[in-house]
């Protein structure tokens, strides 16, 4: 075990991509992918209070940073069957235990486990990189629990200081809507730019609260300072998405590179969008934070428990904002997050193609990039030593 960025991480490497996941929560970050060339790629984000010993609440802000897993993702503010989560759950903010490390063939692997206790089962993590690929591949083994509850992963990605240098992109989507309640209340020194329970169709027309206003363009980050804003687009079901599978991407135009998550839309159908751009004023924000949610979840909105696994007006349309463990079966949640370096000229993705063992992605300005990826991997939680 290392101390990186001021939390004790365990460290898995191969030749192409080094992570760092902390002892507290399982998070992931720093990850430094393409690590062997003479630009290697940091894309997430990490506190800025890693190293000023606040007392900070609740426990997933401790360690905040990168990739995480939420059980229940949410804020989880009621009790729900008698049972009181903590925001985003005991994974997001608990300590973890080892299992093993180690490697087989092209894969090297590390397998954490914790056992929970609100609400009560036990979750094995497992990180898996091949050798070539740019690419973490995660697994969510939930086993013992019963109940029906939110989850999801909470990907947060840094964001450069020039204004639309960071270009978002996702797979066909039903419908976006900004969240249907005061996500950011000035009573907590907190602003936010999105009207309240507004419907969209496009990223780059997100209805915003000002009369008259524009929409505002949710493919560009940053935008909008001095705010911090949420939204979720809905995907499209699996059976209409090419492969079965949905994305995300994020193309860092300064840096040459996109970030790209995908997944099952069957377990995580809905993208949550944290816009975070120095618009939080209290304690450990301090007015300072800039940063990126693409956090692919089964949720109803960042609300979590227990209205998600109530009868709400999204799960009504047919969305799912929750999903049914049983003590008697495992549920997999199987995630692909990478990076593809790619021309200064690439623009932002238009679209993605799967091929075998390969994704292709296409840009507005007709440019192709192409890296190696099992995306099978979200589908039937395999890979091949």
């Amino acid at each position: 075990m290392q101390t990186v960025a001021s939390q004790p991480c365990w460290v898995i490497e191969n030749s192409s991509v080094r992570a760092a996941v902390t002892q507290r929560g399982a998070h992931m970050a720093p990850v430094t992918f393409d690590r062997g060339s003479d630009r290697p790629i940091q894309p997430y984000f990490i506190s800025p209070w890693q190293d000023e010993h606040l007392n900070v609440e609740p426990p997933v802000l401790v360690p905040l940073r990168g990739d995480f897993f939420c059980l229940p993702f949410g804020g989880n503010g009621a009790p729900y069957e008698g049972l009181k989560f903590a925001p985003h759950g005991e994974p997001a903010g608990a300590a973890w235990t080892l299992v093993r490390t180690g490697r087989r063939g092209a894969v090297t692997r590390l397998v954490l486990e914790l056992r929970t206790k609100v609400p009560a089962g036990g979750i094995t993590k497992t990180l898996q990189l091949v050798d070539g690929h740019n690419v973490v591949y995660s697994q969510e083994r939930l086993e013992g629990y019963a109940l029906a509850t939110s989850l999801g992963h909470h990907a947060t990605l840094s964001v450069p200081e020039k204004e639309g240098a960071l270009r978002v992109a996702t797979s066909p989507f039903r419908f976006g809507m900004t969240a249907p309640y005061v996500f950011s209340n000035p009573a907590n020194r907190e602003y936010q730019s999105f009207d309240v329970g507004q419907r969209f169709d496009r990223l780059s027309e997100v209805p915003l609260a000002w009369k008259h206003s524009a929409p505002g363009d949710c493919t560009a980050f940053p935008a909008r300072i001095g705010y911090t804003d949420l939204m979720a687009v809905f995907s499209e079901p699996a059976e209409k998405l090419p492969g079965q599978v949905a994305w995300t991407t994020a193309t860092n135009r300064d840096g040459e590179y996109l970030w790209f998550a995908l997944r099952d839309p069957r377990i995580l159908p809905t993208t949550i969008f944290w816009i975070e751009n120095h618009g939080r004023h209290g304690v450990p924000w301090n007015g300072r934070t800039r940063c990126l949610g693409l956090e692919d979840v089964c949720s109803y909105f960042s609300e979590g428990m227990p209205i998600s696994a109530q009868p709400n007006d999204l799960n009504a349309q047919g969305i799912p904002t929750a999903i049914e463990l049983c003590p008697d079966r495992a549920t997999l949640v199987n995630y692909i997050q990478g990076i593809a370096k790619v021309p200064a000229d690439f623009g932002m993705v238009r679209d993605v193609e799967f091929g075998a063992g390969e994704v292709t992605f296409v840009s507005v300005t007709a440019k192709r990039v192409t890296v190696p990826v099992s995306y099978e991997f979200v589908l039937s939680g395999n890979l091949a030593d």
